[in-house]
């Protein structure tokens, strides 16, 4: 982490209360000396949501999550680090060193730099042109539900059975054919520095474009009826615009989505998931869709756990985004041939994100919003109940479609191969092995080899030879440079029980690390989440800094180890490790890790002293060694 990153964390939460943070989204009340509330991501009856204002850290005893302000903020929003960093900046009142990236404008119509009035910058923060889309969808809104160019858009959506609720709550929209209506025809506004600076903004975040460098703007959804993107927090970063049968404009394409601006990354957004929080969080169960319509249709018959992608495949940054909020993820496939289409990918998301992941496909022909309007809720719901699938189920189905497997040997040989294809691409190719993931695809292994009535050591002799040539095409991940921080991101292992001793003893007398230090080397915690504390604690002192429980939270963003922590803190508190006595416990914690290493090497020891290759003042060497150990232990 940056100094600077270090630093607005430090200040922001010297300025924010957690508990009155927390109770802004819960009710909290007082119980002793912390405040509790209902967890808002479990179905919570009595309060299981602990908020600590003294240590500022809050924790969920069944969901088994915490953390501190940030954590707290990066799963009740559903963002990444930096956005909840930017939300409490702002809540705080505190500008960030590097707040908002200024954003350079694009040049005028000339294609030179735009020789601007002294109130009109050259760059925009992040914060102009998110206002320049809320202007924007204003407009569009506006004209949906006033202009009688729009009479097409209104009758299509009346077609599609779409509310006036759901065109108002989605802020529907409708862009005229005039070529730059938006730039020019809005409230009459001819006012050339204003329309200029107008031009370069909205070119900025994809609303306008140019044919060539020094072309004229125009509007790049011009005739089509609007979809209005948003992000979590419900500002509009993007559009989605749908071509109307009824409009008469020289374009192939049917659908037209923002490109890639500093406001739109399409494969960071989902459709509908500001307005399908809430749901998401009672029901633990995210409904992915593929169409605009799907969605809001879904949401008018109850189904607002609903969201789209935006004309691309469910990836990683979509299952990352929906287990900020949900459980399970059940992708709505339309017909036959999209499943059939989408098995691999699914699969691999399956096995890499650890991921409840099911499909549900629907009867060939129907799209979601058609099957809720021929059929209802009540059908649809039984579809989701008796019919979704996780995704090995379903690509199990699509590649022994036609397949004997009692018989066409060639035939089952073949689907095994790709099926386990699949799953040797993730996780471990990632440098993944944590005991969770080993657990998930050992049972993906055994499923594979029931399915397929093989026996279990030949899908895993399969699955080694699969990997082995993959590993040949993948370039390893880079190791990091000694004395570099702990990389962050990657899902942390779960701590043994020997190292969490260590770890609350440690956080709860911190004055107790140089002499762990001096006993205690960083190699005797195992790769992961223990190891990265413990190297922070290490960090710090030769920084000069106090490694106290509040210093540790502000130098980890992944809300994993963060939970990890105030679970060691919490614990350290119950078992009361204020005492005197703490150098004594940390003497008996690291003779014991010592007796269990010396146990662990013993094995090899004797081993070498039967099998013999070793002359006599190597064997004498040995026992010496071995007799010292036992003395010691």
């Amino acid at each position: 982490m940056s100094s600077g990153s270090f630093d607005a964390k430090e200040r922001i939460k010297q300025a924010i209360d957690i508990v009155d943070l927390v109770g802004s989204h819960i009710q909290l009340r007082r119980q002793g000396r912390n405040y509790v509330g209902l967890c808002p991501w479990h179905d919570d009856s009595k309060p299981s949501l602990q908020v600590n204002p003294e240590r500022q850290s809050f924790k969920c005893w069944v969901c088994d999550i915490g953390g501190d302000v940030f954590s707290f903020v990066m799963k009740i929003e559903g963002v990444e680090f930096r956005e909840a960093l930017e939300m409490l900046a702002e809540r705080a009142g505190i500008e960030l060193d590097k707040p908002r990236r200024s954003i350079p404008l694009p040049s005028d119509h000339s294609g030179e730099p735009y020789d601007r009035p002294a109130d009109v910058p050259r760059q925009a923060s992040k914060k102009t042109l998110l206002q320049a889309a809320a202007w924007a969808e204003k407009q569009y809104h506006r004209c949906l539900l006033e202009s009688a160019e729009a009479e097409p858009a209104r009758r299509y959506l009346e077609q599609r059975g779409i509310t006036p609720e759901s065109l108002e709550r989605f802020r529907l929209g409708f862009c005229p054919l005039e070529r730059d209506w938006i730039l020019r025809g809005v409230e009459g506004d001819v006012e050339p520095e204003r329309i200029r600076r107008r031009a370069r903004l909205l070119e900025a975040i994809g609303i306008l474009a140019r044919p060539n460098e020094g072309g004229s703007h125009y509007d790049r959804f011009r005739g089509r009826l609007l979809f209005s993107i948003h992000d979590a927090q419900g500002r509009p970063v993007g559009i989605g615009g749908r071509l109307l049968p009824e409009v008469n404009i020289n374009s192939p394409a049917k659908y037209v989505n923002s490109p890639e601006t500093p406001l739109f990354t399409k494969s960071k957004l989902l459709y509908g998931l500001d307005l399908a929080r809430d749901s998401l969080r009672k029901s633990r169960t995210a409904l992915v869709m593929e169409g605009y319509t799907d969605v809001i249709v879904a949401h008018q018959y109850g189904f607002q756990n609903a969201v789209a992608v935006l004309g691309t495949a469910l990836g990683e940054s979509h299952v990352r985004m929906l287990k900020h909020h949900a459980d399970r993820i059940v992708l709505v496939l339309d017909g036959d041939e999209a499943g059939t289409r989408r098995a691999n990918e699914v699969l691999e998301l399956f096995v890499a994100q650890q991921a409840d992941l099911r499909i549900l496909t629907l009867p060939e022909g129907l799209d979601p919003c058609d099957f809720l309007q021929q059929r209802g809720a009540e059908a649809f719901g039984e579809l989701l109940e008796n019919q979704a699938v996780d995704a090995l189920d379903h690509a199990f189905a699509v590649k022994t479609r036609g397949v004997d497997l009692e018989r066409d040997v060639h035939g089952a040989s073949r689907a095994l191969e790709e099926l386990l294809a699949i799953v040797a691409r993730a996780p471990r190719l990632r440098g993944d092995t944590t005991l969770e993931n080993r657990f998930r695809e050992e049972k993906v292994l055994q499923r594979l080899a029931a399915k397929f009535r093989v026996d279990e050591r030949e899908i895993r002799r399969g699955m080694t030879a699969l990997r082995r040539k993959q590993v040949t095409r993948l370039r390893p991940p880079a190791a990091s440079a000694p004395g570099e921080a702990p990389q962050q991101g990657a899902a942390p292992t779960a701590l043994d029980s020997w190292e969490c001793e260590i770890l609350e003893l440690l956080i709860a007398r911190p004055e107790c690390l140089p002499r762990a230090r001096s006993r205690l080397g960083i190699e005797q915690f195992q790769a992961g989440a223990g190891r990265l504390i413990y190297e922070t604690f290490c960090r710090l002192e030769d920084d000069g800094v106090v490694p106290t429980f509040d210093r540790l939270m502000l130098h980890f963003d992944e809300p994993a180890i963060q939970a990890m922590l105030v679970d060691l803190d919490e614990t350290a508190q119950a078992k009361q490790r204020q005492t005197a006595d703490a150098e004594a416990i940390l003497d008996e914690l690291i003779r014991t890790k010592n007796r269990l290493e010396v146990e662990k090497q013993r094995p090899a020891h004797v081993v070498a002293l039967r099998e013999g290759g070793l002359d006599v003042r190597q064997q004498a060497t040995m026992l010496e060694e071995l007799i010292r150990q036992k003395r010691e232990l």
